[in-house]
């Protein structure tokens, strides 16, 4: 079924779809700007942590409208991030997150980098990981 009368538009928001009920399914999400808000969080921390040219590299993996909200207010200046600890990750997720999230930033983190796992080329995830502190690499369960 059509929507927007473009199939590329429309497969892209099928697919997004995809991606949030995995996050909401993962997460037990009734609803699912829930889900959206903490796969939105967590890819904004996880982009912000990442070597530009790496985070570059997750982006074009990703839906096209979910790349749309990943760029989203992105600026490479001063990136990245000195996150060290899976506290000041979680932390980040957390100022990311929507005032009084139902769900505390490290499960939220840990979840939606369970589907990250699941969508993206292992092998591709495996290599983006390994630009991550190891303390924070323990965020995939």
């Amino acid at each position: 079924m059509s929507t927007s009368g473009v199939a590329a538009l429309d497969h892209t928001v099928q697919e997004t779809n995809v991606w949030l009920k995995a996050v909401a399914e993962q997460l037990h999400f009734e609803d699912r700007h829930h889900a959206y808000s903490a796969l939105r969080a967590v890819l904004h921390t996880l982009r912000d942590r990442l070597p530009p040219e790496v985070a570059v590299h997750l982006g074009a993996q990703l839906p096209t409208l979910m790349r749309g909200v990943y760029y989203e207010g992105w600026h490479m200046a001063g990136k990245p991030t000195k996150d060290r600890s899976v506290q000041e990750f979680a932390d980040h997720v957390l100022k990311a997150l929507p005032p009084r999230f139902p769900m505390d930033p490290l499960t939220v983190t840990s979840g939606v980098f369970e589907i990250l796992w699941e969508k993206l080329d292992p092998g591709e995830f495996a290599k983006l990981m390994d630009h991550l502190p190891a303390s924070l690499r323990t965020l995939r369960r």
